[in-house]
């Protein structure tokens, strides 16, 4: 795969980190159109379950966020949760969502 764009990089390296943490599952980040970036982790309490990337996307909408230029999912899994995938095309339909493992290398970007 070709070298990470910095601001790419950088939301990998934030999804990272949420994860590290927090210990959690996985980790997302999100930048908005205006530059802006949120991170999160997965959220896994009794009353409340929202992915990694779900968190992300509802942190940067209620911060009022329009929309997003990409999004970055650091797991172990092998393929991305349809449901998160669907929050960031809830906003930007063509916004990239790169998958990165836990070493942070992006494995794949879907588009």
């Amino acid at each position: 795969m070709a070298e990470l764009d910095p601001e790419d990089a950088k939301i990998v390296t934030l999804a990272r980190s949420s994860r590290a943490r927090t210990g959690a599952a996985e980790g997302a980040a999100v930048r908005d159109t205006d530059g802006r970036t949120y991170a999160a982790a997965t959220v896994a309490l009794p009353s409340l379950r929202l992915t990694a990337l779900q968190a992300a996307v509802a942190a940067a909408v209620s911060s009022g966020a329009e929309g997003l230029e990409a999004a970055a999912v650091v797991t172990e899994s092998g393929e991305l949760d349809a449901a998160s995938v669907a929050a960031v095309r809830d906003l930007t339909a063509g916004a990239p969502v790169l998958r990165a493992d836990t070493a942070g290398t992006v494995v794949d970007v879907l588009t």
